[in-house]
């Protein structure tokens, strides 16, 4: 879902000027527009809360901070409460910018998350270790996230609203595999999920689990 070629020109140029003197900064994006808004589909969760990830790697900790971006926050809860993410793969490495997942190992559940939510106001900078939903333009967040490996402030004036914070677990994600970089994969785990992954990028890290704590 988060392909940054597509993206709008004027965007573009400005990142090409940043990328000469900061390296990558393409937007997080994903690749497909859902049709409808979709509303929260579980409790709403009241103040932050922790979310403990295993991943192949080893374990992260998120700090959910629900005054930062509700209607992000309480998405993420939805999908953690439904084990989304669990078995989904960590698919998008670009060093020094970002690390993205969020579409599941089951095509099916992929296709049942496919509902936007609105956006929420840009409250927090895009941080080292800071999380976002990745987007196909206004009001397109659905299940794609990705984590930030620096410090990308330019991300704040396109949209881009943080909701978490790792608090444990950094070095986790910083040792998750790059060496795919940022394939083209969507389509294919959209269509197959993981029997499309494990066939042709079987070295992706992964999410075992990902629960409230």
């Amino acid at each position: 879902m988060i392909r940054p070629r597509g993206f709008f020109i004027s965007v573009l140029a400005s990142l090409l000027m940043l990328a000469s003197c900061s390296g990558p900064a393409t937007p997080p994006k994903t690749e497909q527009k859902p049709a409808e808004a979709a509303k929260p589909a579980g409790p709403p969760a009241t103040g932050s809360f922790k979310v403990l990830m295993a991943t192949s790697r080893g374990d992260i900790t998120i700090e959910v901070h629900r005054d930062w971006a509700p209607i992000g926050a309480q998405r993420f809860y939805d999908l953690v409460q439904d084990h989304f993410y669990d078995n989904a793969r960590f698919f998008r490495y670009v060093p020094n910018f970002v690390v993205q997942f969020g579409l599941a190992a089951d095509p099916a559940e992929t296709k049942k998350w496919d509902k936007p939510i609105d956006d929420d106001p840009v409250t927090h900078i895009n941080r080292s270790g800071s999380l976002s939903f990745a987007t196909a333009g206004p009001n397109t967040r659905t299940s794609q996230i990705f984590i930030n490996l620096r410090t990308n402030q330019n991300l704040d004036d396109q949209g881009f609203a943080p909701f978490a914070q790792i608090t444990d677990g950094m070095p986790v994600v910083e040792k998750l595999y790059s060496g795919y970089g940022d394939a083209d994969v969507q389509d294919g785990i959209r269509q197959r999920g993981n029997a499309f992954l494990l066939k042709s990028y079987p070295k992706m890290d992964y999410i075992k689990t990902a629960k409230i704590i």
